[in-house]
């Protein structure tokens, strides 16, 4: 990059460094975007310079796909209910050890010291209660959030990790949808932005093609997107979460790609940003 490049760069990244300089972060990581080791590599690196550079980083993941292969060396299916995992007994053991443990501890590995790895169980952080309105079994609704370990940590220039298994008041383990519960801990924490890292470029009007991006959605036009089918299984609970950050507060939501290298410090400090946007008419 010559000289001149470089400097454009920094100048047009400035303002935006002022900007998120001191504010709170939370970024939902999942999908393919979490498989690839280079990719997984960079993100967290990204992750490491916003902290340097005074954000404060909160991480939220899921981990699908490695809870998907453990369940295949079980012999045990893998079973989904309008976007969400149905978790029996067995199938919250396994996702409680692969979640709280490989998948967190291996992100962890790559923050260079900077990352704590914490599941909602840890400090009684993540309250559930189970989800009633359709037969999943040990999923949980999150009811409260104690952000006292993440605002600790934070203060100490650490990055969260968090993985979403939470428990109800009696101590019983549940799977939270990993959006929901990013969502929540933003709610909770004030935060400035929420972004959630995915293997898809954002919201499509035809999922096959890539070309049909909607670069913006206000959240008056959610019910319509459900009801043609553009926001649909996995989309729906991921939607519902930045529509329910925003109206409590969160200044911004946003889905990026992770496959896109440098895809979280391209959204936050430059003019092009990616993805799809969230917002609230009237409070942009």
């Amino acid at each position: 990059m010559k000289n001149e490049e470089m400097a454009l760069l920094f100048s047009e990244a400035t303002p935006y460094i002022q900007k998120y300089h001191g504010k709170t972060l939370v970024i939902k990581y999942g999908g393919n975007a979490m498989v690839n080791d280079e990719l997984k590599l960079a993100v967290m690196n990204d992750l490491v310079t916003l902290t340097l550079l005074g954000v404060r980083v909160v991480l939220v993941h899921g981990g699908g796909p490695a809870i998907n292969q453990m369940l295949d060396k079980v012999g045990k299916e893998s079973k989904f209910v309008g976007g969400l995992r149905y978790t029996d007994r067995e199938t919250m053991a396994i996702v409680q050890q692969v979640l709280a443990g490989q998948v967190n501890k291996d992100l962890v590995a790559l923050l260079k010291g900077r990352g704590v790895g914490l599941c909602g169980m840890d400090g009684h952080m993540i309250t559930c209660t189970r989800k009633t309105d359709a037969d999943l079994g040990y999923v949980g609704n999150v009811e409260k959030v104690d952000t006292t370990l993440i605002e600790h940590l934070l203060s100490d220039g650490f990055i969260p990790v968090i993985a979403t298994v939470g428990m109800d008041d009696s101590g019983v383990p549940y799977n939270i949808n990993a959006d929901t519960a990013a969502a929540a801990i933003a709610i909770a924490l004030h935060a400035e932005k929420l972004v959630s890292m995915t293997d898809i470029v954002g919201l499509l009007y035809d999922k096959n093609d890539e070309s049909t991006l909607i670069p913006e959605v206000e959240l008056s036009e959610i019910a319509g997107y459900k009801a043609a089918g553009v926001i649909a299984g996995g989309m729906i609970p991921k939607i519902d979460g930045m529509a329910d950050a925003i109206y409590e507060g969160v200044h911004e939501a946003v889905i990026i790609d992770g496959r896109v290298p440098h895809s979280v410090l391209l959204e936050m400090f430059s003019d092009r940003g990616s993805g799809t946007l969230f917002y609230r008419r009237g409070s942009r």
